[in-house]
């Protein structure tokens, strides 16, 4: 078993395992990550980023740029295509900013359900090509952050946006399911369907594949690496694993339920929260988040510990909260900036999401010991795999170049630049 564990992440760090397939041939049209230029467009509360806008908008001259803090990309004079689906104004921000757009909910990173000002003259790359593509149906798969020996998942999946922030390592590209609007052309490698359903049955579904990845995906230097399986058993405990696992990352969205503990392991808060928390402690014995007087419990040590590219995932959604509450600037802001404008505490809202965010990571964990005995069953040589020979025999390797670009869209129109039409 060593031996082979050691043969397969060789073979994935120079970039070929006959047991395995990169994601990146699976699904082989993705994204860079969202670039904002400008911290404070982004933050956990959408009150803020509105008195943001406020300030900037009632500003002038020489002050605007200052609070602006224009980039090669953007600057307040930088006229932009608004952003797919969204009526924002696309003259120079200087000029006429216009009322301020409504926040939407993104996913910063792996777990924190953000907020962004969505007007493209504030954002260097928000990657439109995301946004048209972004509906009611859609599903966005994110590759974490590669750290050596670092445990948690290795990918991410979301109904919301997300800018593909990485905790730690390199940051991951992003992924829709489809490749069109209303669940149309799905993004993955042409036939690769076909082969899927000669070998485990004609029920097979994109949505089925997504599941399929979530559950059984490896993290290696050179991307997700994903084995196939040839056993339609395996394969549908590996899919029935994979949705229990997405169903818990959507949070209720897509009509399914929010996440919940069973009765008497849901956290509640014991202590209220401080208006201004300075940190956060786990009294491991009384299973209890502490945030200076607060208390919150019960708190699972699987929640506590749970780690994405070696970063605990509570305290970091914490430290965000706990900074934006005083309005604390980042790293290299200016202290006088948007960033610090717009604090007003800790919010009930954020109490709210950090009970559910206790869910998710304890319901995670709860899976993990699945996920792993999957893992462990796909090692072992008996379990048959669909080979890359026998992909690339069907014509599904490799994957041709014109998939992994963007799906034309037709159909509509987009305001560009000073108000002008582009028919896309």
């Amino acid at each position: 078993m060593a031996a082979r564990r050691t043969a397969a992440t060789a073979a994935a760090g120079s970039g070929e395992d006959a047991r395995s397939v990169e994601l990146d041939e699976l699904m082989p049209w993705s994204v860079r990550p969202l670039r904002t230029g400008r911290s404070w467009v982004m933050g956990p509360d959408p009150a803020a980023l509105r008195a943001r806008w406020e300030r900037l908008a009632a500003a002038e001259g020489t002050e605007q740029e200052r609070l602006f803090r224009p980039s090669r990309s953007r600057t307040p004079d930088t006229p932009v295509a608004a952003l797919p689906g969204r009526a924002t104004g696309t003259g120079r921000f200087a000029r006429e900013p216009g009322a301020c757009p409504d926040p939407v909910r993104i996913l910063h990173g792996p777990f924190d359900e953000q907020w962004l000002l969505p007007d493209h003259r504030l954002i260097d790359a928000a990657r439109p090509e995301l946004w048209r593509v972004g509906d009611e149906r859609q599903l966005f798969m994110v590759e974490h952050g590669y750290v050596p020996q670092a445990t948690g998942p290795a990918l991410s999946v979301t109904h919301l946006l997300p800018d593909g922030h990485s905790p730690a390592g390199r940051a991951g590209r992003i992924r829709p399911l489809y490749r069109r609007p209303d669940a149309t052309d799905p993004n993955l490698a042409p036939g690769l369907l076909d082969v899927l359903r000669t070998r485990l049955g004609p029920e097979v579904a994109p949505e089925s594949v997504l599941a399929w990845i979530t559950a059984a995906a490896l993290p290696s230097p050179s991307g997700c690496r994903v084995p196939l399986p040839a056993d339609a058993e395996v394969w549908a405990a590996g899919v029935e694993l994979g949705r229990e696992l997405v169903r818990v990352r959507l949070r209720g969205a897509r009509g399914g339920e929010r996440p919940r503990l069973p009765g008497g392991r849901r956290p509640y808060v014991r202590a209220a929260l401080p208006a201004r928390p300075a940190g956060i402690v786990y009294d491991a014995e009384a299973e209890a988040l502490v945030i200076g007087d607060g208390r919150i419990s019960p708190v699972p040590a699987g929640a506590w510990e749970f780690t994405v590219s070696g970063v605990r995932v509570l305290e970091l959604w914490f430290g965000r909260r706990a900074a934006a509450a005083v309005g604390a600037v980042p790293e290299g802001a200016d202290a006088n900036g948007l960033d610090a404008v717009g604090a007003r505490g800790w919010t009930p809202e954020w109490t709210s999401e950090l009970l559910e965010l206790i869910s998710v990571l304890a319901l995670l964990d709860g899976l993990r010991p699945r996920q792993e005995a999957l893992r462990a069953r796909l090692e072992r040589a008996e379990v048959p795999l669909i080979s890359r020979d026998e992909l690339r025999a069907a014509g599904v390797l490799p994957v041709p170049a014109s998939v992994r670009l963007p799906a034309s869209v037709l159909g509509h129109q987009e305001e560009g630049p000073e108000g002008q039409f582009a028919l896309l």
